[in-house]
């Protein structure tokens, strides 16, 4: 079967071989045109190429374009990520100063692609203009243009650039709305996997009331009719009718232990939908502890427990910017618990949001309550508890 490559891995092989492309000219500027002599009034008629510190910026370029776009937009953003991007701009522009030619540009062409992918669109701009706009100084002082010719030079430059930055920006787009396509399916499949189960539960409890109230109620008619009946009845007849009793009573108790085994199977395996919950969720790694059996009696509970799973799930990609999530469940005899902690920036105070006030309320609704624990720099820890008996 063929290999099947990513977005962000066409992007990431596409950069190194550019990267590697712009290698060859260097070495041949190097190696096959060296520096020319002076002219008559001393100054050089063409820049004279550093090999050694050219060579150290472009190598160093690459490891930093392979170590920044690693697992590229499957993770959260980390604070060496710029680190690396500005180490990608100097070694960029330093390869333009002592090669003496502009093919650091292209470099910056590379850069451009990646910076959506770092950091938010307002300050990837500002970032694009900046790295061209220190491009001038740089033509100006190891490629010997004039100040007319560099600004012109980074004007081209920056409108080549800008068409990568767009590539990257759609490219970053396409990725998160797949994983928002991918997590929004498992919330729908979780939620259809509750309702099937709440359904057959209903249905379970619909026909046992039915064999009760009509099939229990008609057997016990019957068996008061047989029961007069045999002492009305003499001879061979008595003991058909009593045969006929002795039958009717145990069709009744039958009746009533099927009746009885339905009622005691209900319940929804919450344990099932939270799996399916969690299978769709991108760009996050989430550790699930759940017990063996997670049957939930009451449907509303179950489902209101879902829903928090999801808010929880949701807040922790969108909001926390973690990279894990650790989800607990335990059921004892005073009701269902869930604790949830993850590894993302936290704040001072949690403003309550849609999503959160949200929680609260369906959580009140059952008797149940939320607790929210954060500080910066320590995640989120929510503690959800639902009594075993709904509040009215």
């Amino acid at each position: 079967m063929p290999m099947r490559v990513s977005h962000t891995q066409l992007l990431r092989y596409a950069g190194l071989f550019t990267w590697a492309m712009v290698g060859i000219p260097l070495v041949l500027n190097a190696w096959y045109f060296p520096a020319v002599e002076p002219g008559e009034s001393g100054e050089l008629l063409a820049p004279v190429p550093d090999l050694l510190r050219w060579t150290i910026a472009y190598l160093a370029f690459g490891v930093a374009y392979w170590l920044v776009t690693r697992d590229l937009g499957q993770r959260r953003q980390r604070w060496y990520d710029l680190v690396l991007l500005a180490v990608l701009t100097a070694t960029a522009l330093a390869v333009c100063q002592y090669s003496g030619t502009g093919l650091g540009s292209i470099l910056l062409m590379i850069v451009a692609g990646v910076i959506p992918w770092l950091m938010p669109l307002s300050a990837g701009i500002i970032w694009l203009i900046l790295q061209h706009v220190a491009l001038v100084p740089v033509f100006i002082t190891g490629v010997k243009l004039t100040p007319i010719e560099a600004i012109l030079q980074a004007l081209l430059y920056i409108g080549y650039s800008s068409f990568t930055f767009i590539t990257g920006l759609v490219a970053k787009n396409q990725v998160e709305a797949r994983d928002e396509q991918r997590r929004l399916n498992s919330e729908l499949r979780a939620t259809r996997a509750l309702l099937a189960q709440s359904s057959r539960m209903s249905e379970r409890l619909r026909i046992s009331r039915e064999l009760h109230d009509l099939l229990g109620h008609h057997l016990t008619a019957l068996s008061l009719n047989l029961e007069v009946a045999g002492h009305l009845t003499e001879g061979k007849a008595l003991e058909h009718v009593r045969q006929s009793h002795t039958l009717a009573k145990l069709l009744l108790t039958d009746v009533r232990e099927a009746v009885s085994e339905m009622r005691e199977e209900r319940g929804i395996d919450l344990g099932a939908a939270v799996r399916v919950l969690v299978e769709g969720v991108p760009a996050l790694e989430v550790e699930l502890d759940l017990p063996e059996r997670l049957q939930i009696d009451d449907p509303e509970q179950a489902q209101v427990m879902l829903r928090c799973t999801q808010e929880i799930i949701t807040n922790a990609v969108r909001h926390a910017g973690a990279g894990r999530l650790r989800l607990e469940f335990t059921q004892d005899p005073g009701g269902l618990r869930l604790q949830a902690r993850d590894d993302g920036r936290g704040c001072d105070a949690p403003v309550a949001g849609n999503g959160l006030r949200g929680m609260r309320e369906r959580l009140a609704a059952c008797g149940g309550r939320l607790e929210i624990t954060t500080a910066p720099g320590q995640g989120f820890a929510l503690d959800v508890r639902i009594p075993q008996e709904a509040a009215p």
